[in-house]
C-alpha cells in the first residue's frame, strides 16, 4: 500500500475500475494523493504489478464483509451416527430410519453402527444382512459412501443423500 509498493512501473486502475495505464510509482502516488485516496497493490505477481486507487478503509471493510459472507454460506457437513443392536425389532428399525432420513434431508451423512453383543459375534453374517436391509429400505435416493466394514464388535457403513428424498418414499417406510 502506498509507499510500501516496490515496483517502479505499475498498471494503474482508478476508483471507478477504469484502466489508466502503465505509470511510474511516483505518478501513481501523485494521482492517489490528488484524490485523497490510497494506492493499493491488487495483483503483485502480474507484470507490471496491478495497483488500484481506492479508499483503503472502505476497500478493507468490503473485503472482510465478503469473506464473512463466504464463510457463512459454507455449510459444515457432519456425520450423524445411528447405533443399532443386531436384535432390533422392525418398528424400532423404522424409527431409526425415519430419524436418519431427517439427517439426510438436511445434507448430513449418516453412519450406521451395528453392535455385536456376546454370542452374536459367532453370526457376523446377520449384521451384513441387517445392513443390506437398511440400504434397501432407502432405495436409490441414498448412496453408499462407505460399504459395510466389520471392525471388532461393530459393523459400520455410511450413507449419503444422492438427491432430494421424495415424500412418497417416507410413506412407504
Amino acid at each position: 500500500m502506498n509507499q510500501e509498493i516496490r515496483a517502479n512501473l505499475l498498471r494503474v486502475i482508478d476508483e471507478d475500475g477504469k484502466q489508466i495505464g502503465v505509470l511510474s510509482k511516483e505518478e501513481a502516488l501523485r494521482l492517489a494523493n490528488e484524490k485523497d485516496l490510497d494506492l493499493v497493490e491488487i495483483s503483485p505477481e502480474a507484470k507490471p504489478p496491478v495497483v488500484k486507487i481506492v479508499d483503503w478503509g472502505k476497500f478493507n471493510y468490503q473485503k472482510t464483509k465478503s469473506l464473512q459472507k463466504n464463510k457463512k454460506s459454507n455449510k459444515i457437513l457432519e456425520i450423524k451416527q445411528i447405533r443399532l443392536g443386531l436384535k432390533i425389532s422392525d418398528n424400532d428399525l423404522q424409527i431409526k430410519v425415519k430419524k436418519s432420513l431427517k439427517f439426510l434431508e438436511t445434507g448430513h451423512k449418516v453412519k450406521f453402527i451395528i453392535i455385536y453383543k456376546g454370542r452374536e459375534q459367532a453370526h457376523k453374517e446377520l449384521g451384513f444382512k441387517l445392513a443390506e436391509k437398511i440400504i434397501n429400505i432407502f432405495g436409490a435416493d441414498v448412496g453408499i459412501d462407505q460399504n459395510p466394514i466389520l471392525a471388532g464388535r461393530q459393523l459400520s457403513f455410511v450413507l449419503k443423500n444422492n438427491k432430494k428424498i421424495s415424500t412418497n418414499n417416507k410413506e412407504s417406510i
